[in-house]
Formats: C-alpha cells, structure tokens, sequence
C-alpha cells in the first residue's frame, strides 16, 4: 500500500488538493482511502465543528468506516487545558489507521489545521508522515513573498526530520500572483533542490467562503436572506468609512462581507447599492427596517451578532471555505485543479519508487 501525507495551513486548500488526488487516482483504478489523523476539533459559536473532512472523504470515496475512525484525535488550539499536555499517543492513531486502511491500494492522509500543531505530544505533520510510511506533499496559499520564505523553510524541515518529501503545492494563488510563482517561486525551489508540483490558480467555486459558513462560525441571528445562505464572500470590509467615500470605497470590491453597527443605515443602504454578498451587524444593534427591506429586495442576507466589529473580523479571518458531500461543482473543481495544474503522473512514480 502507498501513502501520501498532505500537509499545509489554514485557507491553503489541501483538503481540495487531497480530494482531486484521491478522485483522480480513484478515475485510475486505484482503490483510495483517506485518514486525518488529528482534527483540530474547533466549534463554531453555534455549536457545529466547521470542516467534515473526513466526513467529505467518507462520502465520496464510498469509506463504510465511521468519520470518527478516520479522524481519531480531535485537538484544538487549547488542547493542552483539555489533554493535559497530551492530545492523543500515536499508539491510538496508529492503530485508527490499521483499521480505516485494509483493502486500500493508496492512502491519502490530510495533516492538521498547521504542518507544526501538537508539536508539543510528537504529532506534528513531519513526526506523523514518518511514523505512517507517507510520501509528504506541502500545500501552500501564496499570499506574498513570504509564501516562497515559507515553503523553504517547511522543506528544509522535513529534510532535518528526515521525512521523504515529494514536493510542493502553490494554491490558491491570485491571478496578480500567479506569474511571480511560476517564474521566481518555482526556479528558486528548484535551486534550492525542491519540487514544484503544482500552481494553482484561486478559484472562488472552492477558495471563497460562504455567506452560511460565515454565520456558522459567528453563530448569528439570519434577519433576512436565508435563502441565499449559499452566496460566496471573496472579501471582507469594515463600514467605517464616511458617507462621502462610502460608494467609491465599496465599489472596489465585489462578492464582499461588509461588517458595521446597526445603527449605519445610510451604509448600509449604500453597501447594498454595490456587489454585496452579506451584511454582518455588530453590536446587537437591530438594523432600520429600511435595511432589511432593500436587502430582502437585492437578496442579500443580513447576519446580527451580539459581538464587537473587532471580534467578529478576527472570527471572520478563521473561515475558510468547506466543499461538502452535496457540492458537486466544488467537487468537480477540484478533481479538475490536479488534471490541469499538478504534476499527478510524478507523484504516481514517487510513490511507486
């Protein structure tokens, strides 16, 4: 059996990478299994564990093993209060996996929500991918220069960890990015002795939020628009601009969150006048019912949090997008990401040698 570890950050898009490897092998004839070892278990302020991962997987690989066995260790940012320093041995994962593993010709395993989480009780990415016989692939959102600084340093890494490394994925990349990532980004990895195994693109179908994933995290009265729950958010912006550079600042971006109090109707309406997906109201402040007349008119869903403008953007920064089970787009996106942009037929013979 082969086994391929995917590691990266949070918004890199790796559950997106692992889906289109497992499809595209799968499309091959191999018979695929997935295995998350750690989750990081992090609930949303309704209550609802954002990501279903393994749940996705168990889905589309047609897994008859519970989710819970496909991600045996769930760990949060405070795992350490709730493990006492101990988020789960590897003798639990392990034997998760002999379990969730049998009959499958490839493995593909999805690291936690970063390459160096539960560093603290060996269960880092590196330590876990050595410890499961795994083939390593690092995926990375390409945000700026430092991406390239980053996607060094977790190679290097792996390296000193002694963890075999296929390569590297860039996801998620903006298109004012993109030419800078294949031509600087690539030729200094290269130089540096590591692979490049793929740039892909942003695409909003997958990379952007929903306006209902947004509300799951904030956990939100919907005043409006519940059914447009499904709208993607590709920016967010903070209404605190005067009524004089309102339609002028707002009009720079489409598809976006804009977060202001209640009490803001007149930019309210103006945000609404503009390519908005959501209003998010802080503060508890109920909004004019002006508002949520021409909202419910444009079909713009309106969100009411009790917490303050700075909370909500910091929880708003936590989202990232989740393709579910049902997204048949988003599934079909990402199977045709690793066809267009990823050197599939290279991680085919490194895993066979």
């Amino acid at each position: 059996m082969k086994n391929l570890f995917i590691a990266g950050n949070p918004g890199s898009g790796k559950t997106a990478v692992a889906l289109g490897l497992a499809l595209k092998f799968k499309e091959l004839g191999y018979r695929v299994g997935y295995f998350k070892p750690v989750d990081s278990g992090r609930k949303s302020a309704s209550g609802k564990i954002p990501g279903g991962d393994a749940v996705l997987m168990r889905e589309v690989l047609g897994m008859e093993v519970p989710a819970g066995l496909i991600s045996p260790i769930m760990a949060g940012p405070a795992y350490l209060n709730k493990f006492g320093g101990k988020a789960g041995t590897i003798d639990e994962i392990m034997d998760a996996y002999q379990e969730v593993s049998g009959g499958y010709d490839i493995m593909l395993m999805e690291g936690a929500v970063y390459p160096f989480a539960l560093a603290s009780v060996g269960l880092d990415s590196a330590i876990l991918a050595k410890k499961l016989d795994s083939l390593l692939v690092n995926v990375l959102k390409v945000e700026d220069d430092y991406s390239l600084d980053q996607a060094i340093f977790y190679n290097s890494y792996m390296a000193c960890m002694q963890t075999p490394v296929a390569g590297t994925v860039f996801s998620n990349v903006t298109r004012t990015l993109l030419a800078k990532a294949e031509d600087i980004f690539r030729i200094t990895l290269e130089e540096k002795g590591y692979k490049t195994l793929g740039i892909i693109p942003s695409r909003p179908e997958i990379a952007a939020p929903t306006v209902g994933e947004y509300q799951e995290r904030l956990g939100g009265e919907v005043l409006v628009g519940h059914e447009h729950m499904d709208r993607l958010v590709e920016d967010v912006i903070v209404g605190a601009m005067t009524m004089d550079s309102a339609l002028t600042y707002l009009r720079r971006s489409a598809n976006k969150a804009v977060v202001l109090g209640g009490d803001r109707a007149d930019l309210a309406l103006a945000a609404l006048e503009t390519h908005t997906s959501v209003l998010i109201l802080t503060g508890g402040l109920y909004p004019d019912v002006k508002v949520l007349s021409r909202a419910g008119e444009k079909g713009v869903p309106v969100l009411l949090t009790h917490q303050d403008t700075y909370t909500v953007i910091e929880m708003l920064g936590q989202v990232s997008r989740h393709i579910k089970p049902t997204d048949k787009v988003g599934i079909s996106i990402a199977m045709d990401n690793i066809n267009r942009y990823c050197d599939w037929q290279y991680l085919l013979k490194a895993l066979d040698s």
